[in-house]
């Protein structure tokens, strides 16, 4: 394979205008990762990696889904390969994934951590930059720790249960020498699981004992919850995170989830309507608990989760087994957002979804519901999972833009579990440099560098700082 400069300064950016937006405005901005899967543990632990493959190719269910698709057999994403073996398959799957994100990703990862800016990854190169990355990883700057300071990460924010005991967290918070903030996540997905009484009743029981308390009833129920949000509070939690298909916001009243809670807590099995009202019942519980903290919540919708049901079961969740979804959200949406403003508790609200064709809906239901207190209070979150590629980061950027504010859109985030995905932000930046570049050369807006400078710096980083208070 010959040599070849995939990544240049100006790879991207088709104009003048975008050239300057990101080599003046973006390129040197801190990130802030405010929604992301990295294990704490490894933080904590300032993990080394052996090699390339683990580094690059453990729990990667992209990755997976790519080599999977290029015929390559279980064995070498989530099996017992050899980690070598496993790298070999994903370098032959690399040029069969021209067009997909997952190529230009790969590139600008082995650019930016290990220098390799001169040739496609390949069968023929494969050895090369296997040795090459394996030396870098061996080295001290790169163990997790290290690759988060090349990234000029300033903020992590992971995804934690409630249940958790959150140690890791708190090593991280007493070591003074680490300079990343490295904050827990909220995520009570759990906690509204009712489909499966055995599962739900067995993580009751996990959270009674990390609040130290006995839940006999709903209200023991809640206040453990309480307990446990409290102390996500004290170690800097500022957002929270529930993965929905869609919103529920059905009508019920106290001694409905009183006695449906009794019920699933006794082994019963829920109708669909008992379901439906308890997940109702707890969106309002989170949300009140979040708005009195001056958290923002934030919702991810439309994904079709474990649809592969012989590979859920041989692999569990998270394995690249997942769909877009088309759920009905609109009026259910409306709806869970209407009861918590007339409670007077709608707090900062971030909604994503894995459907494209759910843009308008969000934008529009974000508009309806800004009070003037915070500037983007109610706002639609950057393109997710399947969408975070250069089409459906534009799509986001283009319908928030022509009915929403995209001056207050708070950004990119990596929605990862690695320690190598950063440059996914500098991938959203070039195409939001880009996408404005491109509008400042055909006259769609003004052809004046500060003022939309000053928005592309607002977008890649300023704005998530103000908009979950925290300090770069």
């Amino acid at each position: 394979m010959p040599d070849c400069p995939f990544i240049h300064d100006d790879v991207l950016l088709e104009t003048p205008a975008a050239r300057r937006l990101y080599h003046e405005y973006a390129e040197g901005l801190p990130i802030i990762d405010y929604h992301g899967h990295l294990p704490p543990a490894a933080i904590a632990q300032d993990r080394r990696f052996a090699n390339l493959a683990e580094a690059w190719l453990h729990g990667d269910h992209y990755k997976w889904r790519a080599m999977r698709a290029n015929g390559v057999d279980e064995r070498y994403c989530t099996g017992d390969a050899p980690d070598r073996e496993k790298f070999d398959q994903w370098a032959a799957t690399v040029p069969y994934l021209v067009r997909n994100q997952l190529y230009i990703w790969t590139h600008l990862e082995l650019a930016r951590f290990f220098g390799i800016d001169d040739r496609l990854l390949g069968p023929a190169t494969a050895d090369a930059v296997w040795d090459t990355c394996n030396a870098a990883l061996a080295r001290p700057g790169y163990s997790a720790r290290g690759l988060l300071r090349r990234s000029r990460v300033r903020v992590v924010c992971t995804t934690d249960d409630p249940a958790d005991a959150l140690e890791h967290h708190r090593a991280i918070a007493a070591d003074d020498d680490f300079d990343i903030r490295v904050l827990p996540t909220w995520r009570p997905d759990k906690g509204m699981a009712v489909e499966d009484a055995g599962a739900f009743n067995t993580w009751v029981d996990a959270l009674a004992a990390a609040a130290q308390t006995d839940i006999a009833d709903f209200d023991g129920y809640r206040d453990a919850l309480r307990k446990r949000h409290d102390a996500f509070a004290a170690l800097g939690c500022r957002l929270s995170d529930h993965g929905l298909e869609t919103a529920y916001a059905e009508d019920y009243t106290d001694t409905d989830i009183t006695r449906i809670f009794r019920k699933i807590r006794d082994g019963g099995a829920l109708s669909e309507s008992e379901i439906r009202r308890f997940k109702s019942a707890m969106l309002i519980e989170f949300g009140v608990m979040d708005h009195e903290k001056g958290w923002t919540q934030q919702f991810h919708f439309n994904a079709l989760r474990n649809t592969n049901t012989r590979m859920f079961q041989a692999l569990g969740p998270d394995t690249g087994f997942d769909a877009v979804g088309d759920c009905d959200l609109a009026r259910p949406l409306t709806r869970l957002l209407d009861a918590l403003e007339r409670r007077h508790s709608l707090p900062r609200t971030i909604l994503y979804t894995l459907n494209p064709a759910d843009y308008p809906v969000l934008v529009s239901a974000a508009g309806s519901f800004q009070d003037g207190s915070v500037p983007g209070k109610i706002q639609v979150g950057s393109a997710w999972w399947f969408q975070d590629q250069l089409d459906g980061i534009e799509r986001q950027l283009e319908e928030l833009s022509q009915t929403g504010l995209l001056s207050r859109f708070v950004g990119m985030l990596t929605d990862s579990r690695s320690f190598l995905s950063a440059p996914r932000h500098e991938y959203f930046r070039r195409i939001l440099c880009n996408v404005l570049g491109g509008d400042m050369t055909r006259g769609r807006i003004p052809d004046d560098m500060p003022l939309v400078g000053r928005l592309v710096q607002d977008v890649c980083c300023h704005n998530a700082a103000r908009y979950f208070g925290f300090s770069l």
